[in-house]
């Protein structure tokens, strides 16, 4: 059955009228249409960029160039000869795959409200895996169906999720994390591919969800976002929180095929992405800043590795669970039997916080990371920090 929008999106969505803005017919000229103060912000100190910027203006609802600027971007990417995922035939990104948001947690949540219905309709997670999908499903009355990952190297078990959408007709939307949150493991984009085959055979009505929050600690040309023309069933999420090291101006970036990102931008608060954003949005994805980008990347790579070893070295922690294909990793706790342990994880987590002001995150209770801690690569002095007091509580547990 060929892919279509009639058959996923839930019936009210599709009659959805979209808000018309004020900039939608006429965005030059003397606008006097949107009830704006022109006079300006009362802030006597605004810089002359603050003040180019407009504050006092709606921003653009569209925001055509950001995301051209984007497309150009991963486009570039996946025609590199050494990208693992290609542009499929001919058909690279264009804006009409877009749509925006404030973090990629707006989009997890609008999918959900799009195209499962509340109380009669499911969703399909991997654990372990973000906590904002468990939190957007209870929230929108959405059941969750839970097939893990392969605990042995956290990659989906292709089998027995495409058997549980042969068995439960009512799963609208799959979401799985790449890389891993809080396993840090790149999912493999031959197993995404493989999946998005077999949902192909099977003529399931829902869409398949990969979030790419960390996508850009991966080698170039790892993002399967240039996908979404070949598999109508495919969504991708991406943000500039992680690798762009922009968490502070919540973009999210969610590709698609056309018609599911024209439902998106239609259900979408108007203007959800302020002037601000925008224009440091569009600053980071030049290729001066992507350049820049990578070099950081490469550089947290290699400090990641090293604060890795250091830490095995210690006496009290385990092995190092999952990968790094990220900025981050699991490390396990020990108690006194030499086995990981939450109790004992909690209070290294909680003495750490508490008597030396270095935080890092308890992640014991996901499936497969019993004992274990995250732990974030900072900078060097951080790292050295943190294992300086890593070993202090340790040894006083």
């Amino acid at each position: 059955m060929p892919f279509d929008i009639k058959n996923i999106a839930r019936p009210n969505i599709l009659t959805l009228e979209p808000y018309t803005c004020a900039r939608d017919l006429f965005s030059t000229g003397t606008l006097l249409d949107a009830n704006e103060n022109t006079h300006g912000p009362s802030i006597p100190d605004l810089t002359e960029a603050e003040k180019s910027l407009e504050l006092f203006r709606y921003p653009d609802p569209h925001q055509a160039e950001l995301k051209q600027q984007i497309c150009d971007f991963r486009n570039s990417e996946a025609s590199l000869p050494d990208s693992a995922v290609k542009i499929p035939n001919g058909k690279p990104l264009t804006i009409a795959n877009l749509s925006l948001g404030v973090g990629s947690d707006e989009s997890i949540d609008s999918l959900i409200r799009c195209f499962v219905a509340p109380g009669r309709e499911k969703m399909l997670i991997c654990p372990p895996n973000y906590g904002m999908y468990n939190i957007c499903a209870k929230v929108n009355d959405v059941e969750l169906v839970k097939v893990p990952l392969d605990l042995t190297n956290f990659q989906p078990q292709t089998d027995l999720i495409i058997e549980t959408l042969k068995a439960d007709p009512s799963i609208k939307l799959i979401y799985l994390t790449s890389p891993g949150n809080p396993t840090a493991v790149k999912i493999e984009h031959e197993k995404i591919i493989e999946l998005l085959q077999a949902i192909e055979a099977l003529d399931w009505n829902g869409l398949f969800v990969v979030d790419e929050a960390y996508i850009d600690f991966s080698p170039i040309g790892s993002s399967v976002s240039v996908l979404v023309n070949q598999y109508p069933n495919l969504v991708v999420l991406q943000t500039l929180s992680k690798a762009f090291g922009l968490a502070g101006i919540r973009l999210g970036i969610c590709f698609a095929d056309p018609s599911v990102a024209l439902i998106q931008n239609s259900m979408k608060y108007p203007y959800n992405i302020s002037n601000l954003t925008s224009d440091v949005a569009i600053r980071a994805t030049t290729k001066e800043a992507l350049a820049e980008m990578r070099q950081k990347v490469f550089d947290i790579n290699a400090k990641g590795k090293k604060l890795i070893q250091d830490l095995l070295a210690l006496d009290g922690l385990g092995k190092q669970v999952g990968g790094f294909d990220s900025n981050f990793f699991l490390i396990e706790v020990l108690n006194k039997q030499g086995e990981p342990d939450n109790e004992t994880a909690i209070k290294v987590h909680m003495r750490l916080a508490e008597d030396k002001a270095v935080v890092v995150r308890f992640r014991g209770t996901e499936l497969g990371c019993k004992g274990c801690l995250r732990i974030t690569v900072g900078t060097d002095e951080e790292n050295k920090t943190l294992v300086k007091e890593l070993k202090a509580v340790l040894a006083d547990i």
